[in-house]
């Protein structure tokens, strides 16, 4: 994997359980929290992914920044626009400075941080007199600045790990140094080629999505790292030139992905390994759920039902596959030991329908 997803709290630790052996929650919370040899970055699509160390200078340098600049440019616009300053500039350097300051100290929810910090108090609304009208906090967009900037991380975990309740730090408290810089272009060009090295061969358009930028930069990118064209069923995709050659038969497999996993979100263009079932499989917004794998397809959901993992298949995968499943689904039920599991995008055919409204 080039780094997991970090959106859905409960699909990051299931993600882990998927590829490794004999793994265990603590596994990654000591990681993420006492080790901190991985961290929960805003990155790619505006994405929250767990990455390593290693890693987070090339996303933050190939993409955070991006969406950090993104970001601030949408929340001046948005405080302009509700009237609440003339300067939205200046406010946002306000603002920013103060919730900063407020972290000096060490990690604060953003509650907490709020409760300090003046500036950061109350809401924005936005959309009046729309359908879509609402508000949100001032603390929180302010929090998504900071951490797409890299001036602050998610440090710990206030819930368990099926839920989401961060504190917050400095990133160079939390990390021992501040993000150490990294030129952007060279930067695209060694997560494109983790990207190709894990994922390909992809197309264009595949890179293009997963990481969230134009198709310029990445044009230049796959030039940067050599990548090679092979033929595609019905188009053209791109691997590594020390990646040309066949690849053999493999062992059937089976494997039972929660929703968000990096490889349900590997590509945009997904017929290859998802056929006819994206409706059942993908939200409208493209936000895949929890799926069944055979052999490097997907063919069904999962969801948690009664304290067991409850298979839906869209197919007949045959005796063999199915008694593979049915094992897996029984390992899964045993290590989640009774826990749900509640996914906040789940798969289309495995979401409960909506009771028609009484009367």
């Amino acid at each position: 994997m080039v780094c997991l997803h970090g959106t859905d709290p409960t699909g990051l630790y299931l993600s882990a359980w998927a590829r490794m052996d004999d793994f265990t929650v603590p596994d990654l919370d000591r990681a993420l929290y006492d080790d901190r040899t991985l961290v929960k970055h805003l990155a790619m699509r505006r994405t929250l992914f767990a990455v390593t160390r290693e890693l987070l200078p090339v996303v933050q340098a190939a993409s955070s920044n991006r969406v950090a600049g993104v970001e601030r440019r949408r929340l001046e616009k948005e405080v302009r626009e509700a009237g609440l300053v003339e300067d939205a500039e200046r406010w946002f350097d306000e603002v920013t400075t103060a919730a900063v300051a407020g972290l000096a100290d060490g990690p604060l929810t953003a509650a907490q941080l709020r409760e300090r910090e003046p500036l950061l108090e109350g809401a924005i609304a936005y959309g009046h007199g729309k359908s879509w009208a609402g508000s949100f906090a001032v603390v929180s967009r302010v929090m998504t600045c900071l951490q797409a900037a890299g001036t602050i991380v998610r440090a710990g975990n206030l819930g368990s790990w099926t839920s989401s309740r961060p504190t917050w730090a400095l990133a160079s408290d939390w990390l021992g140094a501040e993000i150490p810089a990294v030129p952007e272009d060279v930067a695209r060009a060694q997560l494109v080629e983790r990207w190709l090295r894990r994922f390909g061969p992809g197309t264009t358009l595949d890179v293009k999505w997963w990481l969230g930028s134009t198709l310029t930069a990445v044009r230049r990118a796959l030039r940067d790292v050599g990548a090679v064209e092979v033929a595609l069923d019905g188009g053209t995709g791109w691997v590594m030139p020390d990646d040309v050659d066949p690849v053999g038969p493999v062992e059937p497999w089976v494997a039972l992905l929660p929703a968000l996993d990096p490889t349900t979100m590997g590509w945009s263009e997904r017929d290859w390994y998802l056929g006819p079932y994206r409706a059942q499989v993908f939200d409208s917004v493209g936000n895949g759920g929890a799926t069944v794998w055979v052999d490097g397809r997907i063919v069904g959901g999962w969801s948690t039902r009664d304290g067991a993992v409850d298979l839906v298949l869209l197919e007949d995968v045959g005796a063999d596959a199915r008694a593979a499943l049915d094992a897996e689904a029984d390992r899964l039920t045993a290590w989640l030991h009774g826990t749900p599991v509640m996914p906040r995008f789940p798969a289309p055919l495995v979401t409960p329908p909506r009771r028609p409204p009484a009367g």
